[in-house]
């Protein structure tokens, strides 16, 4: 593709998991809303050791963006939807994908506490290392949801505040979702004081009239917000570039059930 071609998209790494399926279903608003195509990338192995390898490795990415591509497809939505197989490690061909993306989404079944998974591993180095605002999609719970879904989004003193927070209205307008504006000052070492959080709050509740949005003083980061209040269902969470390195703590750890409690997926946003 040269330069001439290159061309905007959302785009999600598919490997045939039901995480990266539902990333997939996730990434449709994102792409319909911007008018522009859903790209299905599957990316195989740079090198195979027979050609028998060869054709697995191929047979396995082409059902996996067919797998998605049937999903997205059966949602019914207005969206050009392409597919993709690239060859080469998973996380650097995302990220190279990413200089001309709008947004990349990965699925994500969890990260481990002590080593990377799969899908971890490709979704943390995605996330430090993408040009572009990166999605990673937690798998669905298993366990019932609570009354209310919110996007939560720490309001703080970082200069891209305003970019970060106002992603998460964003989101939360086309999602149809309130918004938990956690007040932070000083990086989480002390909580932002309920009438100055309400009044940095005033801009976005003026452009975004249809988010119902509630300011919530603490001294805490997301990541230690939502683990202190596992009774709050967040699908989302949105932070920024400079946070990525809590990914692990607010996505959740599939192989650790005691870090269950929070699971809520993840937008990462540059500026």
């Amino acid at each position: 593709m040269n330069a001439s071609e290159i061309r905007s998209a959302v785009i999600v790494g598919v490997d045939g998991s039901q995480a990266s399926i539902h990333a997939a279903e996730w990434a449709v608003d994102e792409a319909r809303v911007r008018g522009i195509p859903l790209r299905l990338l599957a990316v195989m192995k740079a090198t195979h050791s027979s050609n028998d390898d060869y054709y697995r490795d191929l047979k396995h990415a082409e059902t996996s963006v067919g797998a998605a591509q049937a999903a997205v497809e059966a949602m019914g939505l207005p969206v050009k939807v392409e597919t993709e197989i690239r060859r080469g490690q998973p996380a650097a061909v995302l990220v190279s994908e990413s200089h001309d993306a709008d947004m990349l989404c990965v699925g994500s079944v969890g990260i481990g506490r002590y080593s990377r998974a799969l899908l971890g591993s490709t979704a943390t180095s995605v996330a430090e290392q993408a040009h572009c605002p990166v999605a990673v999609i937690r798998s669905r719970p298993d366990q019932p949801r609570k009354d209310i879904d919110w996007i939560v989004v720490a309001v703080d003193e970082a200069s891209n505040e305003d970019l970060v927070v106002d992603q998460a209205m964003s989101e939360a307008q086309l999602r149809k979702l309130p918004v938990l504006a956690i007040g932070v000052t000083q990086r989480g070492i002390a909580g932002t004081a309920p009438d100055e959080l309400d009044e940095r709050l005033t801009p976005w509740r003026r452009w975004y009239p249809d988010v119902h949005v509630y300011p919530v003083a603490t001294g805490t980061d997301v990541a230690r917000f939502l683990h202190d209040n596992d009774d709050n269902w967040a699908p989302l969470a949105v932070i920024s570039s400079d946070d990525a390195d809590r990914l692990a703590q607010i996505i959740g750890s599939k192989q650790h059930p005691v870090f269950r409690h929070t699971e809520a997926s993840v937008l990462i946003v540059r500026d």
